[in-house]
C-alpha cells in the first residue's frame, strides 16, 4: 500500500534512537501518522516543524499499519513566526487542536483548506487573533458541532445578540438572556457582526470556543485541552488588560 499527498505537519514525537513519528494533516487522507527513519537528524527535524507544508509519500504493508513516510519540504511556515511569540503560539495551538480533535485517516478537505488560510492570516493579517477565533468556530462546524451565532435561539432575531447557550451553542439576545445571564456564555460582537475585535473580545471569544471544543471534541474522547491552546489564551490576556486600561484612560 502506498500513496502520495501534500500535508501540514501537526505533531512529531521521538521513536527509537533516531526515528520520529510524524502526524500530518493531508489534503486527501486526513490526519495521518507515519514513521520517519532518521527523523531526528537536524536536516529532517527542520523539515518536520509543526505548520510546515510537505510533500508526503506513505508506504505500508497493510492500510491499517503505521507505515513509513518520506517528507519533502514545500513551504516552511513555522520559520515565518519565530520572531513573533503570539503568532507562534497561535500556530502551536491550531496544530495541537487538529492533532487531538480530528479522527485519524478521515479526509477533511475543508479543515485542510481552512488551516492553509489561517497560516496566511497569521503571516499577514493585522486582525489575526479574531481570525484565529473564527478558525476554531470553523473547526467545530467541520466536525459537526457548528455554533449558531447570527440569530437568537428563541426569537430568531438577528440584532442585539449578547449571549450563547452553553448547551446548544445558539445565540441569545440581550433581552432573552437577561434573566439567565449568569448561566450563559458572553457572545463577542465580532463573531456575529463585521467589526474589529479588541483584546477583551478576543479573550471572550477564546473562552467561548474553548467551552465547546472541550464539551464536544475532547471530553467524549477522554482528552483535555492541549497545553498549547491554554498557553495561547494566557498570551492573549495582556492584550485584553491593555485595551481595558486604554478605555479607562479616555
Amino acid at each position: 500500500m502506498e500513496w502520495a499527498d501534500s500535508g501540514f505537519v501537526v505533531a512529531v514525537r521521538r521513536h527509537g534512537e533516531s526515528g520520529l513519528i510524524v502526524e500530518l494533516l493531508t489534503r486527501e487522507h486526513g490526519r495521518h501518522l507515519g514513521f520517519v527513519r532518521g527523523g531526528q537528524s537536524p536536516k529532517r527535524r527542520s523539515v518536520l516543524q509543526p505548520g510546515n507544508l510537505v510533500a508526503a509519500a506513505w508506504r505500508g504493508r497493510l492500510a491499517e499499519h503505521l507505515g513509513t513516510i518520506a517528507c519533502e519540504l514545500l513551504r516552511a511556515h513555522a520559520a515565518r513566526f519565530l520572531d513573533d511569540p503570539d503568532r507562534l503560539a497561535a500556530l502551536a495551538s491550531a496544530t495541537a487542536l487538529i492533532a487531538v480533535a480530528l479522527p485519524e485517516r478521515e479526509p477533511h478537505a475543508d479543515v485542510f483548506a481552512a488551516f492553509a488560510r489561517l497560516l496566511d492570516d497569521l503571516d499577514s493579517a493585522s486582525d489575526w487573533p479574531a481570525r484565529y477565533v473564527h478558525w476554531e468556530c470553523g473547526l467545530l462546524a467541520a466536525l459537526g458541532f457548528g455554533l449558531e451565532l447570527t440569530r437568537g435561539a428563541a426569537s430568531g432575531a438577528a440584532a442585539d445578540l449578547a449571549y450563547v447557550s452553553p448547551r446548544t451553542g445558539r445565540a441569545v439576545t440581550r433581552a432573552e438572556g437577561r434573566p439567565y445571564h449568569d448561566k450563559l456564555l458572553p457572545l463577542p460582537a465580532f463573531l456575529w457582526l463585521d467589526r474589529p475585535a479588541d483584546g477583551a473580545e478576543i479573550e471572550r471569544g477564546l473562552a467561548l470556543t474553548e467551552h465547546f471544543l472541550v464539551r464536544h471534541l475532547l471530553l467524549p474522547q477522554g482528552r483535555r485541552l492541549p497545553p498549547a491552546r491554554a498557553r495561547l489564551a494566557l498570551r492573549m490576556r495582556p492584550r485584553a488588560a491593555a485595551d481595558t486600561i486604554a478605555r479607562s484612560a479616555v
